[in-house]
């Protein structure tokens, strides 16, 4: 039987949900998370209530990998505002901000892919905890969406960058 969801559980669960959701959106619309938009402010301020949320949570009873990818999150989220500020990387920023957005989402999505497949559904879980194989080969799969995604990301900056200087 899969552990009980807490009321905070509950709730980081629902606030998570909000940084999926405008990240996933952000990327079929942009091909990107933009800060500046309404999705990418949604996502950014989710994410990081999302983490905040995260530190009242844990199974061990204390510090555990969720919240060092959380912080892992913030800190990407850090570097991708950061990176269009500091002039020697003037050449390279979009590409920066950009996987330090992308990043994030990816990171974003780790627990909740584990969270997801050892508790639902409710009367018997698909997977028996993170060294599941079927957990194990999710996030191998997502790491391959993370990879392929950021290089597609990439190139297609690339091209819009190679358009507008015509």
């Amino acid at each position: 039987m899969p552990h009980p969801i807490s009321t905070l559980g509950a709730a980081h669960t629902l606030i998570s949900l909000v940084p999926a959701v405008a990240g996933a959106y952000s990327f079929v619309r942009y091909r990107r998370i933009e800060p500046a938009t309404r999705a990418g402010k949604i996502y950014l301020g989710g994410l990081l209530l999302a983490v905040l949320t995260s530190f009242g949570l844990s199974s061990s009873g204390g510090f555990n990998v969720g919240h060092a990818l959380g912080i892992m999150a913030l800190l990407a989220i850090a570097g991708a505002l950061l990176a269009p500020r500091l002039p020697p990387l003037a050449r390279v920023h979009p590409y920066l901000s950009q996987l330090g957005f992308t990043f994030s989402f990816f990171l974003l999505w780790v627990p909740g892919i584990n969270e997801t497949l050892t508790r639902l559904p409710v009367a018997h879980p698909l997977a028996d905890g993170p060294q599941s194989p079927l957990v194990r080969g999710a996030l191998a799969a997502w790491l391959g969406i993370f990879v392929a995604g950021a290089a597609l990301q990439g190139l297609w900056l690339r091209l819009q960058r190679r358009r507008a200087r015509g």
